[in-house]
């Protein structure tokens, strides 16, 4: 038997009642997401893994993003082992929910839309994770930004991207923008694509992220209270420094990725 991707039902009967215990259970987990940051990443965002070892901020990540995922029915399933820091993470790209997938498995400083700077609550939580903001379709920002990564790829932090350059809908892997590459080539540091899959039931699912012409508001409150399944994050084997450019690497990663993400035999 194969796994079909697939897509979920809009009538759910069971929806208003994940509303009412996930609601409270979010609000809670938010309070602690400030505390959080408040009380430790303020003042120790910059620690790095030594020898292997997560420091205690990293696991707080972890387990606030884990926390998060299951409070919207989602377990999320490590495959396959991430490399130590520093690493350049390139995966694909669903909706806002693929950061927490894999802040779940590993904290790594993201790069993300400007906008979401200036999102309340959301954009002070993202910054006081060490996030990096690019203004799309800017070259400006993207040297800046291409900067940035490379302080921290070399200062021995993990950056992670999505390589797309925006979400991708209905389980389309979109081409992978090269460019970004390079700041991996410039600190001589790994490139681990990793593949992030929605399976429920044993059959993937393709919307799980955002769908056409859905917003983040309505794409939040419809995972919220959708029924559980497993989020797959599959590290898979680093892509080596290419002779051939950044652009060869670029193409290395997706096909990996795509790979990862195909349906397999149960």
């Amino acid at each position: 038997m194969s796994i079909e991707a697939v897509s979920t039902p809009d009538r759910d009967l069971l929806r208003p009642l994940r509303y009412l215990w996930r609601v409270p259970l979010l609000l809670v987990h938010i309070v602690l997401g400030i505390l959080l940051c408040g009380l430790i990443l303020t003042w120790n965002r910059g620690a790095v893994m030594k020898d292997g070892r997560e420091p205690f901020t990293h696991r707080m990540i972890r387990a606030w993003s884990a926390g998060l995922m299951h409070i919207f029915g989602l377990r999320s399933v490590r495959v396959g082992q991430p490399l130590r820091d520093a690493v350049l993470f390139v995966a694909n790209h669903t909706s806002w929910i693929d950061i927490e997938l894999l802040h779940s498995q590993r904290a790594a400083c993201f790069v993300a839309k400007a906008e979401i700077a200036r999102w309340p609550l959301v954009g002070w939580l993202a910054a006081s994770g060490g996030t990096i903001f690019h203004r799309r379709g800017s070259n400006h920002s993207l040297a800046a930004v291409m900067g940035v990564m490379v302080e921290r790829l070399r200062s021995g932090r993990s950056v992670a991207v999505f390589p797309e350059g925006g979400t991708g809908h209905n389980g389309v892997l979109r081409v992978f923008h090269a460019r970004i590459f390079q700041a991996a080539l410039d600190a001589e540091v790994p490139v681990q694509p990793v593949a992030l899959r929605f399976v429920r039931d044993g059959k993937r699912q393709i919307d799980a992220g955002f769908r056409d012409h859905e917003n983040f508001m309505q794409n939040f409150l419809r995972m919220l209270g959708g029924p559980a399944m497993d989020a797959e994050v599959h590290f898979l084997e680093a892509v080596p420094a290419s002779p051939e450019g950044r652009r060869r690497m670029a193409d290395l990663a997706r096909e990996r990725i795509a790979a990862a993400l195909e349906d397999r035999p149960a």
